[in-house]
């Protein structure tokens, strides 16, 4: 079978493996559809996704789809045909997070595509990928494979606005109009918000958030008086969630949030200490949580998509055969012209 295997910086290349057998609990899936994720950007373009430095050859990709071609011993739940979302996440379920029903910070976890651990994790750019059947979860027959894919980062979106709590009947700014950022207002509308207002660099980002229901959007690269406002901290919001990974951006949140109020720190910060408003959390009083990978989220990101009640189509913008897998990395990298990029194994004409 064929898989793809990062060895550095844009360096992607195409290897024969031998075909997987299922073992006790495990299913033999089919890759159907595969977001990029900007981790997997990093590891593309940088060669590291912050302090997680590629060390050796592994395959990235984490967002996924695809359908059950062969069960083990012992599967109960999953047959042949079935089409399945697969959550990376492999916690230990020993640790005392894993127990407290915290896996997303089991320090022994071991997370599809990434190199926070040696060896590193393969991921799910191959023909065939072996899964726990606890991984998967089960969509309708007849499902959009390209939707279901989106449950990984829709479950990152989820997770984030749980650790806000209650959103019923308040204000929410996020920062960062990119994939994650605009799942979060979706979410956010979803959970009873009563207004979202998005911020972001690019127009293009801001058009699409307006199609997912943004009720103002900002342009703060642009001297505008809603751009002034936030800057000075004269616009305010219930709650706030970081999604871009600026520290700009984050001094911005804690200026906009009210007193009293909750920013939710979601995007990857600069690598190492970072300057932040830290007077202004102590004198506001504000709640300052971070968000990482989706918890418990997943099966719920599952019942939103199948449900419809959250429709993500919207978001994804560009679809490419593995064929033109650096085509795809270099759309994915130019926010003014995507937001999610997925891969699939070729059949016919890549599409876009």
């Amino acid at each position: 079978m064929h898989a793809y295997v990062l060895y550095g910086q844009q360096d992607i290349r195409l290897e024969e493996r031998a075909m997987p057998q299922p073992q006790a609990g495990q299913v033999l899936v089919r890759f159907g559809y595969g977001g990029i994720c900007g981790s997997d950007m990093h590891y593309y373009f940088k060669g590291a996704n912050g302090d997680f430095v590629v060390k050796h050859p592994f395959v990235l990709g984490h967002e996924v789809s695809g359908t059950v071609v062969e069960i083990g011993p012992n599967v109960t739940r999953l047959k042949p045909s079935d089409l399945v979302a697969i959550n990376p996440n492999l916690p230990c379920g020993a640790c005392l997070p894993c127990r407290q029903g915290r896996e997303n910070l089991c320090p022994n976890v071991r997370f599809w595509g990434s190199a926070s651990t040696m060896p590193h994790t393969d991921g799910a750019y191959q023909e065939y990928v072996l899964a726990q059947e606890r991984q998967c979860c089960l969509f309708p027959a007849g499902f959009d494979p390209g939707v279901a894919a989106m449950a990984e980062p829709l479950a990152i979106g989820l997770h984030s606005v749980n650790r806000a709590g209650s959103l019923m009947g308040k204000s929410v700014l996020v920062t960062g109009a990119g994939t994650i950022g605009s799942l979060i207002l979706l979410v956010a509308r979803a959970m009873g918000a009563r207004s979202v207002a998005i911020t972001d660099i690019l127009d293009e980002r801001l058009n699409r958030a307006r199609q997912c229901g943004a009720d103002l959007t900002v342009n703060v690269s642009q001297d505008s008086p809603e751009a002034q406002a936030l800057a000075k901290g004269e616009m305010l919001f219930d709650v706030t969630f970081e999604a871009s990974g600026s520290l700009q951006a984050l001094n911005t949140a804690i200026l906009a949030t009210i007193r009293g109020g909750t920013v939710v720190q979601v995007g990857f910060l600069p690598t190492g200490e970072v300057g932040v408003q830290a007077n202004k959390i102590m004198s506001k009083e504000l709640t300052l949580v971070g968000s990482f990978r989706s918890g418990m989220a997943f099966d719920w990101a599952v019942d939103y998509l199948a449900s419809g009640r959250i429709d993500v189509t919207p978001l994804i913008t560009h679809q490419f055969g593995f064929d033109r897998v650096a085509d795809a990395f270099a759309v994915a990298a130019d926010g003014q012209q995507s937001a999610k990029v997925q891969l699939f194994f070729p059949t016919g004409a890549s599409k876009q």
